[in-house]
């Protein structure tokens, strides 16, 4: 699934082709995940006054309104020629002066969605209950201390939540909890200050490595240039079971959590 590095590094690749230009033209394929609410006509003629992203969705910023668009499990965009044909599993297609973004989503999990504003119900039900942006200047070690006081589950599940801090999928999970030498099975809310320092720290490394690199592309995912992630070739524990661990040797363990693997190394990460 897209997480967060993967979405923003389609909002940065697609910002500078759409910013500023009007929608001439809005086609839907097959339904994807929710309706989008309105009519498709109804936002022709609408500039796009600036591409955001909350977590995990787009947001295009409307002359009037907004869209919000979700990449499902297996979603990728690109900007494509005026003159090119959409492919079977392309089910958004958006037209400006000198291109189409497309939405490929050969599963349709994704979504397009309208809203009128960031307060709109819709916007609120979809955004509503997201944590704090890991790469921004309000997530701090006092974040994960304040959302994780009390709390039994494991942390790799409370980081997966979202509701402390967005877009710290699977993959980046993994792999700031080893950065951070945190054991994946251990009570979120019995992680001393110290170790939530470190924490902090191994998620904005490991987030802004993996923007770096264009993502991760363990299946479906490319990039708007039709270019695949990188970030999955260089991870210290993810996808590495049985294999030596890069610090102590020692091999990495995989076991499943809330129905995701976690892969881990018991020696760097003990309690």
């Amino acid at each position: 699934m897209p997480e967060l590095p993967e979405v923003e590094v389609t909002r940065m690749g697609i910002a500078d082709a759409i910013v500023g230009q009007p929608i001439h033209a809005l086609r839907l394929g097959k339904p994807l995940r929710w309706p989008l609410g309105i009519a498709p006509q109804q936002v022709q003629g609408r500039v796009v006054r600036a591409l955001r992203r909350r977590g995990k969705y787009l947001l295009f910023d409307l002359s009037e309104g907004l869209l919000l668009m979700h990449l499902g499990m297996s979603g990728s965009v690109r900007v494509a020629a005026l003159d090119s044909v959409a492919g079977v599993h392309d089910h958004v297609e958006m037209v400006f002066d000198e291109g189409i973004l497309r939405l490929h989503d050969p599963r349709r999990f994704g979504a397009l969605v309208y809203a009128q504003s960031d307060t709109a119900p819709m916007a609120r039900k979809l955004l509503g209950g997201l944590g704090v942006e890991p790469l921004s200047p309000d997530f701090t070690p006092a974040t994960l201390q304040r959302g994780f006081a009390g709390r039994q589950v494991s942390i790799k599940q409370a980081l997966l939540a979202g509701n402390v801090v967005v877009g710290v999928g699977n993959i980046y999970a993994c792999e700031a909890l080893f950065l951070a030498g945190i054991d994946p099975a251990v009570a979120a809310g019995s992680v001393g200050r110290q170790r939530l320092v470190r924490l902090h720290a191994a998620i904005v490394q490991v987030l802004s490595q993996a923007i770096a690199q264009g993502g991760s592309t363990l299946r479906d995912f490319v990039g708007v240039h039709g270019n695949a992630g990188h970030f999955q070739l260089t991870a210290h524990v993810y996808g590495r079971a049985g294999e030596p661990c890069h610090h102590c040797q020692t091999p990495i363990r995989q076991m499943v959590q809330g129905q995701r693997s976690t892969y881990f190394c018991p020696r760097c990460q003990s309690r």
